[in-house]
């Protein structure tokens, strides 16, 4: 099985709320599968994670950084692409601060504009209430609760 590395990013608004996209699959092998996800992507050829969050934040968001936020977790896992290949996928995850606004889609790919159909800044209640599938959840819960909770680990530098 192919191994394939992505960075996602965790941006969060100064009010603590995530941004994540809205994925709905059509005429592809997802075909009915509709998800909240944050921002993010596979690496290019000799990508670093950190650089690969910094090429997703600018061509999913118009955001620019020069220094991705930390890396604060790493999930791997199972999954199929859209085009019915099974790969093992290694996430590093990456938080971006940022004001709350409209993503510049100007940037997305055939593919993106394909099949995100919208964008939402969630607050920490909207995901815990939420019966929408949203990736990864727990990650995105237990980071809002630790912000919410004043943890000094996750306070941007």
């Amino acid at each position: 099985m192919r191994i394939r590395p992505s960075s996602r990013l965790l941006i969060l608004s100064p009010e603590n709320r995530v941004l994540l996209f809205s994925f709905c699959h059509k005429g592809d092998a997802l075909s009915g599968k509709s998800y909240w996800a944050t921002p993010g992507g596979g690496l290019e050829d000799q990508e670093s994670y950190e650089q690969a969050a910094l090429r997703e934040l600018f061509e999913e968001t118009g955001l620019r950084r020069t220094t991705p936020g930390p890396q604060i977790a790493s999930r791997d896992f199972t999954m199929m692409l859209p085009d019915g290949e099974n790969v093992l996928a290694k996430e590093r995850y990456f938080i971006i601060y940022a004001e709350r606004s409209d993503p510049d889609a100007s940037g997305w790919s055939r593919n993106e504009k394909d099949v995100i159909r919208g964008h939402h800044w969630w607050t920490l209640e909207e995901l815990i209430k939420s019966d929408e599938t949203i990736f990864p959840r727990d990650l995105i819960i237990n980071l809002l609760k630790s912000k919410l909770a004043g943890s000094s680990a996750l306070t941007p530098s």
